[in-house]
């Protein structure tokens, strides 16, 4: 039986137009030029105005209030829309100077450097040595095989298979470890090995012989790798039947050694380039914020695609094809009108964001002394600048200041509040900075341990438990005092 029922529901959606601002607002610098340009490739009524040539008198788009939310308005064609809403000239290129961004030095292109991969370092050491057919294709092999470390984790049998199937080369064992053992020659010292210990051993077995040091060195890692990693040394020299001041020198041998010998390769091919979001100088005690000009790209709306609208607007409209193509310039240009905005209105946010985290930790960014950092949550911010707690957060975990001290992230400003003796609420962010110089200045023969660190913080005046301080110590990744200990 059927049933008809009235019910009413209290939704809130967002529109697309606040989701391309969510999504924009997240973005870094780093990746807002190539969001720009992924819109620019899909829109063709949107275009980059650095790139083209404005010699006519234009007007302003008019600028929207930025806490206006988005009406969509990619309605059903209506015979009685106005084309004079398109047919204007929208140049946006006044708020790119506006931000104080030097355009000039945000666009230098950062020189890299070309130089051969890791993996492209062993190939050109393999194709030096005078090998037969089947060798090369081992060594090829066993050079394709290693991880991103250099490390070879695959068994031999499984290579012999790989071979086998993909190459319909048939070896035995033998054969491959004679082509491992080449592979090991090369450099960087320590490739191809199959474990942290033989890497430490291939890397000590090309130095000095002759050296007392280099040999007692290959003793420990060979005999009393798990107790040097543990740092028991007094176990070690007791082994070895060595001073204190002997281990010292093996140690020390030990420690110049690479773990990771494929990294030192492949290092460059990872490194990120942190390009801030926001400059803060200070003038004379006043403190100055500015945005990196690469925020505010020079977007307008296209001038063919006003003029193709305005063309479209004067024909026949009863012509279905023609209803269509006015559609869809109508929806390109909306939908530029629309990214232009979300541009603006995330600059807009991010200013705004960034200048109430400048006010609130004002005596921080004029000294840099972390000691100064006042507890601040995400509310607190979004109370001042009246936005969510999200936008807040969007803006502080993806965003860096560039300040006369260093460049941070804007989540490390934002700390929880801890209560002194007194009775007055400090940042932890100060308790860590306490923790972190008392152990700098701890004798590294008698570490502190987090007992006594507690102890040390409570005659302070920082009352906190001992697991407390063990989890400050973590986050700053500090090891517990054994591993700290030296000779």
């Amino acid at each position: 039986m059927l049933k008809q029922t009235l019910q009413q529901k209290l939704l809130q959606k967002l529109s697309p137009q606040q989701i391309q601002f969510i999504k924009l607002l997240q973005v870094p610098t780093v990746s807002l030029d190539a969001r720009i340009k992924e819109e620019l490739e899909e829109n063709p009524a949107l275009e980059d105005g650095s790139l083209t040539n404005m010699t006519d008198p234009v007007e302003e788009y008019p600028d929207r209030d930025p806490d206006e939310s988005y009406e969509s308005e990619t309605s059903e064609f209506d015979e009685e829309f106005s084309v004079d809403e398109y047919i204007q000239e929208d140049d946006y290129n006044d708020y790119g100077g506006s931000y104080g961004g030097d355009d000039d030095d945000d666009r230098k292109e950062i020189p890299i450097a070309i130089q051969d991969s890791f993996f492209e370092t062993l190939q050109n050491q393999l194709d030096l040595l005078a090998l037969s057919n089947q060798d090369y294709l081992i060594g090829q092999q066993i050079i394709g095989s290693l991880d991103d470390d250099g490390y070879l984790r695959r068994p031999t049998l499984s290579l012999i298979d790989d071979l086998a199937f993909s190459q319909n080369v048939i070896v035995n064992e033998p054969e491959v470890e004679s082509i491992l053992r080449i592979i090991q020659d090369f450099e960087p010292a320590g490739i191809g090995a199959r474990d942290l210990q033989e890497c430490l051993l291939i890397q000590l077995r090309k130095k000095d012989s002759n050296n007392p040091i280099v040999l007692q060195a290959i003793k420990v890692v060979e005999n009393f790798l798990e107790e040097f990693t543990k740092k028991h040394y007094d176990k070690i020299e007791k082994q070895l039947g060595v001073s204190s001041e002997e281990l010292r020198d093996i140690i020390n041998e030990i420690l110049k050694l690479n773990p990771k010998p494929g990294d030192s390769g492949a290092a460059a091919g990872k490194q990120l380039h942190i390009i801030p979001d926001f400059h803060i100088s200070n003038n004379d005690g006043t403190l100055h914020l500015t945005l990196n000009g690469r925020n505010a790209p020079e977007l307008r709306v296209s001038r063919s695609y006003q003029e193709m609208f305005e063309h479209y607007e004067k024909a026949e409209k009863n012509d279905k094809k023609m209803k269509e193509a006015v559609q869809f310039v109508k929806q390109k240009l909306d939908s530029a009108k629309w990214f232009i905005d979300a541009i603006k209105q995330r600059q807009q946010t991010l200013l705004k964001t960034m200048n109430a985290i400048m006010e609130y930790q004002y005596e921080y960014f004029l000294t840099g002394d972390e000691r100064l950092l006042k507890p601040m949550i995400l509310k607190d911010i979004a109370d001042r600048i009246e936005m969510d707690i999200s936008t807040v957060s969007r803006v502080a975990n993806s965003k860096y200041v560039q300040t006369e001290f260093g460049t941070f992230l804007l989540k490390s400003f934002f700390s929880e509040a801890i209560q002194t003796d007194s009775g007055e609420e400090v940042s932890n962010k100060e308790v860590k900075k306490i923790l972190e110089e008392c152990i700098a200045n701890e004798d590294k023969r008698k570490p502190l341990a987090d007992e006594k660190l507690t102890e040390i913080l409570k005659d302070k005046g920082y009352t906190i438990a001992r697991r407390t301080v063990a989890k400050y110590r973590e986050a700053m990744n500090i090891p517990v005092a054994r591993l700290r200990k030296e000779l």
